[in-house]
């Protein structure tokens, strides 16, 4: 096998030139250069409507940068671009979505459609996925459900990065993933409420820019391949990550692990190989999403009149901002007017479609 080289999927973004481009041009672009990589042309538009929706929306950690990644997973085996989702099992309410080790995206997007479905009918759906991927924002799943008027969870694991709790601070192995998880409350009018969040102290992006920098991080955010904690974020990167609020955080990553891998059958994070390098393992991850449709519970104006007294509430003190609100805000301006992105990703881009 031709193995892509890790530094292909690491590029250094800080303090490039950057040009602004349309979203349906940015949209093309990361299809046609995923496909290229040997991405079904599904495949590659599910990805590349997610990743573009992450720029738009100001996530550029999750967004077409990650194109170079994929394609170097896809290249080297770690994702397979032919693969096709499919549902494996189904229960009234629980189905089981095999992603076939494929991108997640498509496989995501089945279980989102099958949940919304069943929760019409039952009042509540959860969709386990398998054998599954890099499945990016966990908020962007939920947006289609929040368009139909329900509410919804999602969460997911990742490669190993942040210890178990222990009796004295924390195990000297790294365990459980980031584990992003998201929720999502439509509104009947206005942005849905879109809560996004990794249970790390801080994401690991960060350390990563100090290390290029040669800065030192602040105590707390993580520690050595020993064990200890650390303030050199290169000591950082070859160590783990540290649970956003300690135990809890750490119970919270393992709760997910649960949910996404020993109720689907995929991998949990320990078991798969580390994303920042191109060589590996598939990784076979899981995630789940639960589906709540509000008429089956104290019923849709009920509902909205809850959820419209408690913003009424929180937006009285000064400062406080919508969960999501931002993010909204952004991705409207940039259908407007485009994204900026970084010449030298466009380029990279550019070259993995064949034009350069």
């Amino acid at each position: 096998m031709n193995l892509i080289k890790a530094d292909s999927i690491r590029l250094n973004l800080t303090d490039c030139p950057v040009a602004k481009i349309s979203l349906p041009d940015l949209l093309d672009l990361a299809e046609r250069a995923l496909a290229a990589a040997g991405a079904s042309a599904a495949m590659a538009a599910s990805t590349a409507k997610a990743l573009v929706r992450a720029d738009a929306q100001g996530l550029a950690s999750h967004g077409v940068a990650r194109v170079p990644q994929y394609a170097g997973f896809l290249k080297n085996g770690r994702a397979d671009g032919k693969a096709v989702a499919a549902l494996t099992r189904a229960k009234g309410a629980a189905i089981l979505i095999d992603a076939k080790d494929g991108l997640a995206f498509p496989a995501c997007d089945l279980a989102i459609g099958e949940a919304i479905a069943r929760a019409r009918e039952y009042g509540i759906a959860i969709a386990g996925v398998t054998n599954s991927h890099h499945f990016g924002v966990a908020a962007y799943h939920l947006e289609t459900v929040a368009a139909q008027g329900m509410a919804g969870i999602a969460m997911g694991n990742s490669p190993a990065a942040m210890p178990m709790a222990a009796s004295q601070g924390f195990g000297k192995r790294a365990l459980f993933g980031t584990n992003p998880i998201a929720a999502v409350f439509p509104r009947r009018h206005g942005a849905a409420i879109s809560i996004d969040l990794s249970l790390s102290e801080v994401a690991r992006g960060k350390i990563m820019l100090a290390a290029q920098k040669g800065e030192r991080i602040p105590l707390g955010w993580a520690l050595d391949k020993e064990g200890n904690p650390t303030t050199d974020a290169k000591a950082a990167l070859e160590g783990m990550m540290l649970p956003a609020g300690g135990t809890k955080g750490a119970l919270l990553a393992l709760m997910v692990e649960l949910m996404v891998v020993a109720l689907t059958g995929a991998q949990f994070g320990f078991e798969a190989d580390s994303f920042f390098v191109a060589e590996g393992n598939r990784p076979q991850l899981g995630q789940a999403f639960i589906v709540i449709n509000p008429a089956a519970l104290a019923g849709n104006d009920t509902y909205t009149e809850r959820v419209e007294t408690l913003l009424k509430a929180m937006l009285a003190d000064e400062g406080v901002r919508l969960p999501g609100a931002r993010r909204s805000a952004l991705a409207e301006k940039a259908a407007a007017e485009g994204v900026m992105i970084p010449d030298a990703l466009l380029a990279q881009l550019h070259s993995l479609a064949g034009e350069g």
